[in-house]
């Protein structure tokens, strides 16, 4: 792979993926989790601000990159 792997690269990168399809990829903040936040990311459609996939903050990044390819 050409890229750099570093989880930081990686994330911006899905970042501007899912900005090109108009959507937003939010990463969930909270650092304990919860039942409701499980401190992931999630895929939101910021023009009417719907989640899309991950009310629950489950996604990982190959969970992101799967959604993003998929739906490229």
């Amino acid at each position: 792979m050409l890229f750099s792997d570093t989880p930081a690269a990686r994330e911006a990168r899905l970042r501007r993926l899912a900005k090109r399809q108009d959507l937003m990829l939010r990463r969930s903040r909270w650092r304990l989790g919860s039942i409701d936040n499980l401190g992931g990311y999630q895929i939101i459609e910021p023009n009417r601000n719907l989640i899309i996939l991950g009310s629950r903050y489950e996604l990982d990044l190959d969970d992101v990159q799967n959604f993003l390819t998929e739906s490229d």
